[in-house]
């Protein structure tokens, strides 16, 4: 891949001859964790030991990343949906933490908008002698790679660019899409007979359906001939049961991640906004129907290097604004969508996609727990 060229010169990172250890961060969701997962694997294909740092909300999706041999959990006051207040105790905490893994280099995954420079700092404070990442901002002594990533270029592609600027690449064989260790056998929550699966919920409600678009699109796709699933996770259960209504199976509240990568490994398709189930899916390889709205770029972060279709209005009044609830009267970008288009939608990926699905998936997870 071409890569933009650096603002400082890189200097090389350091290594112990016989045990070099990287720390890789992603401090914020299951989703953002997810996408860093192809750069996780390039930086353990270059490591003796890699250790994630990720925020409470990305942590589960970090214990099913291949490469991950160790986990350390943090809620960053300058990442977090909900920070918390700063506090001098948990900050030391955290670089006492972090001085213990005496780890040799860092690489700070961090997405376009927000500065890798709080963490870069706390890690400098560790020890850590190299640090790397993608920075529009001065770092001062603070980053030994200075990356500019390319322009509207993909969180997933973004974060191996960065990975590969900093001298790691991918094993041979790797084809560089999402990737999780495996699942559990999820037949007994979701049957054997296909489905489509129905996501409604996410952090960021802006980026998804209403509950009444998402319970009418449900009925459309039950009326069309499609036995439908509808996930969520727990306390998302009043959502799910509403959506699911008398037309689809409810599953709200009954899968941590792992049990839900197995759902959505066993569906037909997957219809979800732009939400980490989205790119759970996309992990196991199952096609999506992406809700996208134009809250933030499609570029960045629609499913990676999987089949799907994108629906949703992109020239609204919303568009780039980043807005966590619609800040548009009726949520035009995405309850506008029609309940043909889903159908349509759906049934082009299904036709795609061969109906050995159950099977093929079977096998990828028997032959994952035999390589383990």
């Amino acid at each position: 891949m071409s890569h933009p060229p650096p603002t400082t010169p890189p200097t090389r990172p350091p290594t112990r001859p016989h045990a070099p250890r990287t720390l890789v961060v992603r401090l914020d969701s299951a989703g953002d964790v997810l996408l860093a997962g192809p750069a996780i694997r390039a930086v353990a294909a270059g490591s003796a030991g890699t250790t994630l740092l990720c925020g409470p909300r990305g942590e589960a999706a970090g214990r099913l990343l291949p490469g991950v041999d160790d986990l350390v959990t943090h809620d960053a006051p300058w990442v977090s949906l909900s920070p918390p207040p700063v506090e001098r105790g948990a900050v030391d905490a955290l670089v006492e933490r972090l001085a213990a893994g005496r780890f040799d280099r860092a690489l700070i995954l961090a997405s376009f908008h927000q500065s890798p420079l709080p963490t870069a700092l706390l890690l400098k404070m560790a020890g850590v002698p190299w640090v790397g990442a993608d920075s529009e901002y001065y770092p001062g002594s603070l980053l030994d790679l200075r990356h500019r990533r390319a322009p509207y270029r993909h969180e997933a592609a973004a974060a191996l660019e960065l990975a590969e600027a900093a001298g790691f690449a991918l094993p041979p064989g790797d084809d560089g899409a999402l990737e999780i260790t495996g699942h559990p056998d999820t037949s007994a929550l979701a049957g054997d007979e296909p489905y489509v699966v129905v996501h409604p919920g996410a952090a960021v409600p802006a980026r998804t359906w209403s509950p009444p678009r998402a319970a009418r699109a449900v009925e459309a796709l039950a009326e069309a001939g499609h036995r439908v699933v509808v996930t969520g996770s727990p306390g998302e259960e009043a959502l799910t049961r509403r959506v699911a209504g008398t037309h689809a199976t409810d599953l709200g509240g009954r899968t941590e991640l792992p049990e839900l990568a197995g759902v959505l490994a066993r569906a037909r398709v997957v219809v979800a906004g732009n939400t980490g189930p989205a790119h759970l899916a996309a992990a196991v390889r199952t096609p999506i129907v992406s809700l996208f709205s134009p809250v933030v770029s499609a570029d960045r972060w629609l499913p990676y290097r999987v089949p799907h279709l994108r629906l949703g209005r992109q020239d609204t009044a919303c568009a780039g604004t980043r807005a966590r609830l619609c800040p548009v009267a009726g949520h035009p970008c995405l309850d506008s969508i029609t309940d043909e288009e889903v159908v349509s939608a759906v049934e082009a990926l299904t036709v795609a996609r061969p109906g050995a699905r159950k099977a093929r998936s079977a096998e990828r997870s028997t032959e994952r727990r035999a390589a383990a």
